[in-house]
């Protein structure tokens, strides 16, 4: 059975991922925590996720500021892939893409194999097709396709005023995204949000992607 996925959306730590934790999973401000989180408003040990069976189970370890899964604050709860994880400032999602993907599929009845987003083959293995085309039967959209072709690479050598303005572009965008993500609610009882599952979590792989490339421009040596 395949460990935890984590992806920090939002906060000070936006743009890390945490491949494949086993649980118990704990998440806080403290050392020692399998994820630590750089977050004054996240208790010293805010959350953990472990195995129940074949199912991921979320509990809040009395955290001062609470928890929130998919908008609602809880104590106690499932995890499935795709779901949203507020704590303090931070913003996190469960699963890899293709965990996603399969989800997303499974509940529209289309074949898991038949992802919603995919990646390209390019040097760095990084960049996303999201060609909302490709969604799944039964998922209108009635807009064009936010990127029809493959997205532009990452530019190479950058003066420091360049990086920082690329990182005042890509904040304005993922700032946008992340108000989105605050005020959508998902209806568990049918898998859909506001805008739809599909375009939903579509938008939440891009949210981690411009994420991932703050971070790349702002910590070069980062390897994380």
């Amino acid at each position: 059975m395949t460990g935890v996925t984590i992806k920090v959306l939002h906060g000070a730590d936006r743009g890390k991922v945490f491949q494949v934790l086993d649980p118990p999973v704990t998440v806080g401000r403290e050392e020692g925590n399998s994820i630590q989180l750089n977050d004054e408003r996240v208790s010293r040990c805010h959350f953990k996720i472990q195995r129940d069976n074949d199912r991921l189970v979320l509990t809040d370890l009395d955290s001062t500021n609470g928890t929130k899964v998919n908008g609602s604050e809880c104590q106690l709860k499932i995890l499935r892939h795709g779901d949203l994880i507020a704590v303090g400032r931070s913003l996190m999602v469960v699963g890899t893409d293709e965990q996603i993907a399969a989800r997303i599929a499974a509940m529209h009845g289309a074949d898991p194999n038949s992802q919603t987003l995919t990646q390209d083959t390019s040097e760095d293995n990084q960049s996303f097709l999201l060609g909302l085309e490709a969604m799944p039967a039964g998922v209108s959209v009635g807009y064009p396709p936010l990127i029809a072709s493959q997205p532009p690479g990452m530019p190479d050598r950058m003066s420091p005023g360049q990086a920082a303005q690329l990182c005042e572009i890509l904040e304005y965008v993922e700032g946008r995204l992340h108000r989105l993500t605050e005020v959508a609610r998902m209806d568990e009882s049918n898998g859909t949000v506001t805008l739809g599952l599909g375009p939903w979590q579509q938008l939440i792989q891009l949210q981690s992607r411009l994420g991932g490339m703050i971070r790349k421009i702002a910590n070069p040596s980062d390897e994380d």
